[in-house]
């Protein structure tokens, strides 16, 4: 399993000298937030901070820098710092209004130490998102998680469809993937999307039970929906109200379209939505608990 941690080492090892352009500060309307940031060699590039002209003027920035910094090994690592002051309007081709101010400095070891720490404290921080099936949706849904801010893991019951998914991916084989519900961190989101549908009402069940998920997704048409409701009311022992946090089918049905790789697209949307509704909504109920202690 790659990672972005990962990345950002081997970006570091490969470039020789490299610079940090980091947002330091906007006003207004801006593509990145405060704390954005990206890596600049002569000859990649690293992350980003919003691309557009912003971005070019602060890479060709950090290259001139670079190359002043090469050009003699006593200069100071402060005299080859710069700060760009950029209002997005029209005299740079970038109309979104807002102001950003741009830091670039020199990557130095003690810098790039501390990228790689920040870079692991936040993959560690990484929202869980387990996909239960390899099949034709679920390699799709992976290879669109693949590239989002997620800890995703393809759960299988059988070995050979979890050959050919991302890399990026973690993978578990298990005859009891039921068992991964039970184990997963609180604030979770669960696709089920197997080849069994017995298989998919066992897991949603085990989902649904669970008061802190994020978002319980099983792929299907009404019927399997109604079926599911049925036996899961009358025989899996969940409530009315359980059964109504769960999404069917993946994706909603707005787009007409059964491609694995649409539904992964409309899925991969609607689960990172989910995602930031949770994480804002327990921020709230920390901030009220703050309130109520104080």
């Amino acid at each position: 399993m790659t990672s972005n941690v990962q990345d950002l080492k081997d970006f570091l090892r490969s470039a020789g000298q490299a610079a940090f352009v980091e947002v330091a500060g906007t006003r207004g309307s801006t593509p990145r937030e405060k704390g954005a940031y990206m890596l600049v060699s002569q000859q990649a590039i690293h992350g980003t901070i919003g691309g557009g002209q912003l971005e070019y003027m602060a890479i060709d920035k950090a290259r001139q820098l670079l190359r002043r910094q090469a050009a003699s090994d006593r200069i100071d690592v402060h005299e080859v710092c710069a700060t760009l002051d950029v209002p997005l309007g029209p005299e740079i081709g970038q109309c979104c209004g807002g102001r950003v101010e741009v830091l670039i400095r020199p990557v130095d070891p003690v810098l790039a130490d501390e990228l790689v720490d920040a870079a692991e404290r936040q993959e560690e921080r990484l929202p869980h998102f387990y996909i239960f099936g390899g099949g034709h949706v679920g390699k799709a849904l992976a290879a669109s998680a693949a590239l989002l801010p997620l800890h995703t893991i393809v759960v299988e019951t059988r070995a050979e469809e979890l050959e050919g998914i991302s890399d990026a991916v973690e993978t578990h084989l298990t005859a009891m993937p039921e068992a991964m519900v039970r184990d997963a961190p609180s604030g979770s989101a669960f696709a089920v999307l197997t080849h069994d549908h017995a298989l998919d009402f066992l897991i949603a069940a085990e989902a649904l039970k669970r008061n802190d998920t994020a978002y319980v997704g099983m792929i299907g048409s009404k019927t399997k929906k109604a079926t599911f409701r049925s036996w899961f009311l009358k025989v899996g022992g969940g409530s009315e109200a359980e059964f109504e946090r769960l999404v069917s089918p993946i994706g909603g049905d707005a787009v007409k379209d059964k491609r694995p790789t649409v539904i992964a697209a409309l899925a991969a949307a609607e689960i990172m939505t989910a995602l930031a509704m949770h994480a804002s909504s327990q921020a709230v109920s920390m901030e009220e608990r703050v309130v109520k202690s104080a």
